[in-house]
């Protein structure tokens, strides 16, 4: 297959996961494809079907395809509930690719959602690109995941051995993911942010207590213990209220760590938030918590970066190619309470601080990320395995 440089591409993004299905990756998909379409592309999301979610609609002039699959709850599932999205993916994207044609396909996460492209290229000779995003790079997560990747370590290999590109999401996971893949090469497209929909509220008036916020899941990855115990750190003096967004399976066990640590007053558990209704809970607050222990490149605290919030978070890969310690927030070691709670502090007696670093990283956010070049450079390298 061979493409002009300008003429328009067929693709198939398959994600098991797209909103309001899980976290970070499925809403790079839907930003991914949105700016796909509008540079011109003809393109098609393959995800699972949930509850009364329409089977077949279009979205901001892309296809969204729904395929059953077992699915309990929006923002997390097990590993049969992946393998039942592989199973189907694996069923339908044959005879799909009779009808689009599609030029490329991009997998995001190498399990569960490889062995569907891989099948797609078996049978109909269409190429994948594999994007990595986390939790299908082996050694990350080791705490949680070390014997899931001791088992599908090769199989993860034999799959990025086939794809056409392995695109890791930020320089962090490519390093780890070069661990792994041996002579396989390891590209880096970072994700993007859309900073017209996440935006600071000019109007808004800054009084009372400093507002904090966390926005993800509520699993061990995300250091909310540490969150708590930096929040019981803070004088009584401290003048602050932190909201949790999210939910997950360590809520219960979160709330009650909060009563004992006598943060019942202070500490707000606001449950799962629409992706319509998120741009207006980062607005409301001052200042964003993201204390997590390990990353590719977290959406969430892009979007706070765009709504004008100072950052406070983790060292670790991702965080610190977002966060620049001191001129958009602070950075401080995972696992580090203590450490959290200094920074905390700061911004907590200081909202002219708040409002400076957050500026700054609104200014970072506009010009260096930005979801319409992470499609183009996702397009130049479909179009680029459509010409070998």
């Amino acid at each position: 297959m061979s493409q002009s440089p300008f003429s328009p591409l067929r693709l198939l993004l398959l994600n098991y996961e797209y909103p309001p299905l899980g976290g970070g990756a499925g809403n790079a998909t839907a930003n991914m494809a949105r700016e796909l379409a509008a540079l011109g592309h003809v393109v098609r999301v393959v995800t699972a079907a949930y509850g009364d979610l329409p089977k077949r609609e279009v979205v901001d002039g892309y296809e969204v395809w729904r395929l059953p699959a077992l699915r309990r709850h929006a923002d997390h599932c097990s590993p049969l509930e992946m393998l039942s999205f592989t199973a189907s993916a694996m069923l339908a994207l044959p005879a799909m690719a009779r009808e689009f044609r599609p030029d490329a396909c991009v997998a995001f996460f190498g399990i569960p959602c490889g062995p569907a492209a891989w099948a797609l290229r078996v049978l109909r000779g269409v190429p994948y690109i594999v994007s990595l995003r986390g939790g299908d790079v082996p050694g990350f997560q080791p705490y949680d995941l070390a014997a899931y990747h001791k088992l599908t370590g090769p199989f993860i290999r034999f799959l990025w051995k086939r794809a056409a590109h392995v695109v890791a999401n930020s320089r962090g996971l490519a390093d780890l993911a070069r661990k792994s893949a041996g002579q396989i090469p390891i590209r880096m497209i970072p994700n993007g942010v859309d900073a017209a929909r996440f935006c600071p509220d000019a109007a808004a008036t800054r009084e009372g207590p400093v507002r904090l916020l966390f926005v993800g899941r509520l699993v061990r990855q995300k250091g909310l213990d540490v969150l708590l115990d930096a929040l019981a750190r803070l004088p009584e003096s401290a003048c602050f209220e932190a909201t949790i967004v999210g939910d997950g399976p360590l809520r219960g066990e979160l709330a009650d760590r909060t009563a004992r640590l006598g943060l019942k007053d202070r500490v707000r558990f606001a449950g799962w938030v629409s992706r319509a209704d998120m741009p207006d809970e980062l607005r409301r607050a001052d200042a964003f918590v993201f204390p997590s222990r390990d990353e590719g490149m977290p959406n969430a605290v892009l979007e706070a970066m765009a709504s004008g919030l100072a950052v406070a978070a983790t060292r670790i890969a991702g965080n610190e190619e977002l966060v620049l310690d001191g001129e958009t927030g602070f950075l401080v070691p995972p696992d580090d309470a203590a450490s959290l709670a200094g920074v905390l502090v700061k911004l907590v007696a200081d909202r002219t601080l708040c409002s400076r670093l957050g500026r700054a990283g609104r200014e970072r956010a506009e010009r260096e990320y930005s979801w319409r070049v992470v499609a183009g450079a996702y397009a130049d390298l479909c179009r680029s395995v459509g010409t070998k």
